[in-house]
């Protein structure tokens, strides 16, 4: 399990709770847990989940397992349950014993059933879906009890052992507590417990064709378990008297006790399954981890760090109360995770050619140059990677080739220049390339449509590591070997999808009239999502930059990045984050 720092600066209420219920000995060690139904891919939301259920078993010497609560075999995979186990560990964190399932306890579940049912709380209805959903009432609407609700004991125990052995299709009959019709929570107007679905079970194969709700399973999975503290979000507020109900009916001395807190929500941020399931088989993303996605496996792809997650978690705290959060917050978090660890480069996103026509000359003239692949004088003749805020960091070093032309990005040399613009112009043909020489304009050229498409320079051979005598230049740009340089394709993102109050009706409207069939969920991704949500840069990178996959660096003067894949002799590019913006973190 990773090393987790109390936040003591945020003492937020369930800490409060566990350390008040071990120092009055109602429990000698905390059990929690992380209990994710395998139908999908882990997003952020169940990061701060993670991390907190995860960290408290840490901070208090306690205990967290991991249990996928696989109650619906129609929804569910292994390929989820093992990107799951996956994430947990990538995020730092390890369960305490072998993983855990709910449908581990099947047949206890299905004991307890025909306890409740010989208890007189629990019958089979054999109303259809909509009968039950109907008759459930609701906001001023009274209640219609089932047919079969008043059914003696054994008719209900002989009915329930008819859908346990498959006498009953899908839909047809379930069983449900038996609590009260008209109480004002709708959870606890009869739920249903157990219902017909003659499915493959990821796990138990075809041994069952009935299965328990998730209502039902998971505050019983939690009491198996000796869960002490159940922490979720507050959608299960309401949900908690049925939790306590159906484990006080079975039967438990020492019951565990739900704890809710607010879910985690980020503007520009989706965090709900179903439409994230959309997203991708919409084919408006590449899949569970397109690195737009806000998956963990999405982020893990994009670059994320799992020490920027956690600290993300971390510094966002636990309430009660509903908030978003700025996304820049996790941005910062993660910016700040890698700007002491990453290795540093050039790349040029737009090229701009540069026929440096004294390279021979200058070169010839400098000792240290006299190869026409170079390193700039920095330390034994090579540019040392050591971090400007700890020079003590030695990352290693690259060797930057420096050649006769050279790639500087598009937006380095301006034909009208904004004011205050300090890189290349007409009126501005002197500029510093970045670890390495002066660089002077001499001429340019542009093509038909009047685009600059060549700059013709000479630089200064005695400006290598120093200033040019006489005159001062003002800025300095990256610049890679156009000979020697790298092509490669770089990835840069913006949100994905749209806020609400980024829509106008008129883009709404269009959208619907285009696709009056869509369904809600459909209509809501094609409304939201942003088509210049990703750009693919032809750039260039210095050959330092083309290490092992998956290794992080920072652009110098652009963001920091992945190296994603190799495509066909072309690396491949992601960005993670932008180096720096004004915002404040937490």
């Amino acid at each position: 399990m990773t090393n987790i720092k109390p936040d003591t600066e945020k003492n937020n209420f369930i800490r409060t709770i566990i350390k008040d219920d071990l120092a009055n000995n109602k429990h000698e060690r905390i059990v929690t847990r992380f209990p994710p139904e395998p139908n999908g891919f882990l997003h952020i939301g169940h990061v701060k989940s993670i991390c907190l259920n995860f960290g408290l078993a840490q901070e208090f010497q306690g205990l967290c397992n991991l249990r996928f609560d696989d109650t619906n075999p129609t929804a569910e995979k292994q390929d989820f349950v093992d990107s799951i186990k996956k994430d947990v560990q990538w995020l730092g964190f390890d369960w305490a014993g072998d993983v855990r399932y709910a449908s581990n306890y099947f047949d206890q579940l299905y004991e307890w059933a025909v306890k409740l049912i010989k208890k007189g709380v629990a019958y089979v209805d054999l109303q259809t879906p909509e009968e039950i959903r109907e008759n459930r009432g609701g906001f001023g609407k009274p209640s219609v009890p089932s047919p079969q609700r008043e059914a003696s004991i054994e008719e209900n125990l002989a009915r329930f052992d008819d859908m346990k052995n498959g006498k009953y299709k899908e839909g047809e009959a379930v069983l449900r507590a038996k609590i009260d019709m008209n109480h004002p929570n709708m959870n606890m107007r009869d739920p249903v417990i157990y219902r017909v679905m003659h499915a493959h079970h990821h796990q138990t194969g075809d041994k069952w064709c009935i299965y328990p709700m998730y209502d039902y399973a998971h505050p019983l999975s939690d009491a198996i378990e000796g869960i002490t503290h159940s922490v979720c979000t507050l959608e299960f507020e309401d949900h908690r008297p049925f939790y306590d109900w159906v484990v006080e009916q079975v039967g438990f001395e020492i019951p565990p006790r739900q704890y809710e807190f607010s879910r985690l929500n980020i503007d520009h941020t989706l965090t709900s399954k179903r439409k994230l399931k959309r997203l991708v088989e919409m084919g408006v993303v590449s899949g569970w981890d397109d690195p737009r996605m806000p998956t963990i496996a999405g982020m893990r792809r994009r670059g994320y760090t799992p020490e920027g997650l956690r600290d993300f978690c971390e510094r966002i705290g636990v309430s009660k109360a509903d908030g978003v959060v700025d996304f820049r917050q996790l941005e910062f978090s993660v910016r700040n995770s890698l700007e002491d660890s990453t290795a540093r480069g050039m790349a040029v996103l737009r090229p701009l050619k540069v026929t440096i026509t004294n390279f021979d000359e200058a070169i010839s003239q400098v000792e240290t140059l006299k190869k026409p692949t170079v390193a700039t004088k920095v330390k034994d003749g090579v540019l040392w990677l050591s971090q400007p805020k700890h020079p003590s960091l030695d990352l290693g070093h690259r060797d930057i080739p420096f050649t006769k032309t050279i790639y500087i990005d598009q937006s380095d040399f301006e034909l009208n220049p904004p004011e205050g613009y300090k890189r290349l112009s007409p009126d501005n043909r002197e500029i510093r390339l970045r670890n390495s020489y002066i660089l002077k304009v001499e001429e340019f050229k542009t093509d038909d449509n009047g685009d600059v498409i060549e700059l013709i320079a000479t630089i200064d051979p005695k400006t290598l590591g120093n200033n040019p005598e006489g005159r001062k230049v003002k800025g300095v740009i990256h610049w890679v070997s156009a000979d020697l340089g790298v092509p490669s394709a770089v990835y840069t993102f913006e949100h994905l999808l749209f806020e609400d109050d980024e829509l106008t009706d008129e883009h709404i409207a269009k959208i619907k009239a285009n696709h009056p069939d869509a369904d809600d969920d459909t209509l809501w991704v094609l409304t939201h999502y942003n088509p210049n949500s990703q750009t693919v840069y032809d750039a260039v990178v210095e050959p330092s930059l083309v290490a092992q996959v998956g290794e992080r660096f920072q652009f110098e003067r652009e963001s920091y990045f992945i190296l994603d894949s190799i495509q066909d002799n072309k690396p491949v590019f992601y960005q993670i984050v932008g180096l720096k913006d004004g915002f404040k973190p937490a």
